[in-house]
Order: structure tokens, then C-alpha cells, then sequence
């Protein structure tokens, strides 16, 4: 496929190859565009045989930068100095390169972040977190949640819908990761329920997949049991997302309600549980993984 014939930027950079970033590697090189690929620890870029590895952030500094990074300072942290981002856009002459945010971020410090950027630097910050776990990355079935001016996020969708299914715009940057901010509560949410009704179901003996089956008959069904419920059978919680990530999202969620004047006490519980849960040293498990702090 020519990426050029369906829209695609013609220099494109994915930063951060860990558990999503490399599947949505894969899934762009596989459409043809032309990928430069930067990671903390080179090795796991390499292993996704495509692409062009670099080792500075610098040689990443392509017209539309993809990261794939935990938090807001991690993306942060690659622009400064002489192997950063700015400096690499300052030396190819990209004068409007636009930076796509794919973590999970705090809404009120990104749209801050984006204005910072776009008013020193003439960066575009557009905010796209994420859904769909590394098996939607895998299958190119992402929901994309977006924030960011129009314009930029016109040109952005070509690209986008090579690894998302579902690819909608919310406003401007921020308000894609308050739609995740509401997709984590629900998120969180059935994870814990799930959870709590797996430790039932065990003290009481049942066996645990017979409970599944009935759950997915039902209004109980969800993708987070098709994705987790095995989790829970095997008794396998290493990998997947954690526990830490689990809880720093939710404390974007209650910082992004007080700062609209709003108390949301179901989120204010799973958060409470997640600290739990990290306490009782869990915290790089999968955020499946509760319910060992609710069998204790």
C-alpha cells in the first residue's frame, strides 16, 4: 500500500514501543508508512523488525510524532537539549510539527502542556488516549478519544484509523483525555466488580469459568471479561495493565472533577481500593489482579 494515496503524512515517528506502542508500530509499518521508531531501551524498537531505529529523540523529530509514553513528563522530558525533540525539529527546519500524546494523561496539565508548546515552540499538542488493551492495539481496533485543533486532527485521521476502529474527535486538546478520564471510571468500575464477583464465586466454590459463561450470557457481559476473564481462571495477573497505571488514572479523574466542582464517589472508591491494592505490594500486577487484595 502507498500511504501517501490514502492521506498519510509522508515522515511519521512513533516514540515509546512498550505493551501498545509496539503493536500500533507494527500495524503502520504493515500499511506501508514510513516509521521512525525511538525507544528508552533501543532493543525493544528493534524487535519490531521495521522501521528506522534511532537512539535520540532528536532523529525521531519527524512531522507527526507519535508517543506512547505512561505520563505527561515523560513526553515532556524528550523535548529539551540537544538529543530532544526541539532541537531535532530546529535542525530539519520543521517549523509546525505536531506532537500526538497516546498515554493516559491528566486533562488539566496536557491542555496547560499544549498551550505552553504551541505559544514558545509552534508545536501542535493533540491528546489521543487510548482503549481497547494490547489485544485492540494488536488488532488495529483501538478506541481513539481526541482533543486538539481541527485542522491538525483532520490530517491525523488517515493515520489513526490504520490501529483504531473507532476515531472521534471531542474539541480541543484536553478534551480527549477527559473522554478517557469517563472511559476509566467505567473501566476501573468492571475491573473491581468483575474482580469481587470472582472472589464470591471462588469462597463459595463455584467453579470460576462456568460463572463466566453465565456473566457473558448476560447483561454482565462486557469487553473487559472477554479480555480479563481468563486472568481470573488462571490465576495469572504478571503483565497487562497495572495496578500503578490503574491508580494514576483515577487521580486525574478526581482532579479533573474538582476542578469542575464535582464529587464522584464511586471513582473516589476504586480509588481508594487501587491505593489498597498497591500498599499490599500488588502495584505492577495487571489491575485485574484485586482480587488478591480482596481475597486477604
Amino acid at each position: 500500500m502507498d500511504a501517501s494515496s490514502i492521506g498519510l503524512p509522508a515522515a511519521v515517528a512513533l516514540l515509546g514501543t512498550g505493551p501498545m506502542g509496539a503493536p500500533i508500530a507494527r500495524n503502520l509499518i504493515a500499511a506501508g508508512v514510513p516509521l521512525t521508531l525511538w525507544n528508552r531501551t533501543p532493543e525493544k524498537a528493534n524487535a519490531i523488525g521495521g522501521g528506522t531505529v534511532v537512539t535520540r529523540p532528536a532523529d525521531a523529530a519527524c512531522e507527526i510524532v507519535l508517543t506512547v509514553l505512561p505520563d505527561l513528563p515523560q513526553v515532556a522530558a524528550l523535548l529539551h537539549g540537544e538529543e530532544g525533540l526541539l532541537a531535532g525539529w530546529k535542525t530539519a527546519g520543521t517549523e509546525h510539527p505536531t506532537l500526538v500524546i497516546h498515554g493516559t494523561v491528566s486533562p488539566v496539565a496536557v491542555a496547560k502542556f499544549a498551550d505552553e508548546c504551541l505559544h514558545n515552540w509552534g508545536v501542535t499538542v493533540v491528546d489521543a488516549p487510548l482503549s481497547g488493551g494490547t489485544i485492540g492495539a494488536e488488532e488495529g481496533r483501538l478506541s481513539i478519544m481526541i482533543g486538539g485543533p481541527g485542522d491538525a486532527v483532520e490530517r491525523l485521521k488517515p493515520l489513526f484509523a490504520l490501529y483504531g476502529s473507532t476515531v472521534t474527535w471531542f474539541g480541543e486538546t484536553g478534551a480527549g483525555s477527559t473522554v478517557k478520564a469517563c472511559n476509566q471510571i467505567v473501566v476501573a468500575a468492571t475491573v473491581t466488580a468483575l474482580a469481587e464477583a470472582m472472589a464470591l464465586a471462588s469462597t463459595a466454590g463455584l467453579d470460576l469459568e462456568k460463572v463466566q459463561t453465565i456473566l457473558a450470557g448476560g447483561l454482565a457481559n462486557s469487553e473487559v471479561l472477554r479480555q480479563k476473564g481468563r486472568r481470573w481462571i488462571d490465576q495469572d495477573f504478571e503483565g497487562g495493565g497495572s495496578a500503578k497505571n490503574q491508580l494514576k488514572d483515577l487521580r486525574f479523574i478526581t482532579e479533573t472533577a474538582g476542578y469542575e466542582g464535582l464529587k464522584l464517589p464511586l471513582a473516589a472508591c476504586l480509588e481508594s481500593a487501587f491505593e489498597n491494592m498497591i500498599a499490599a505490594g500488588h502495584g505492577d500486577l495487571d489491575h485485574s489482579g484485586i482480587y488478591r487484595t480482596l481475597r486477604t
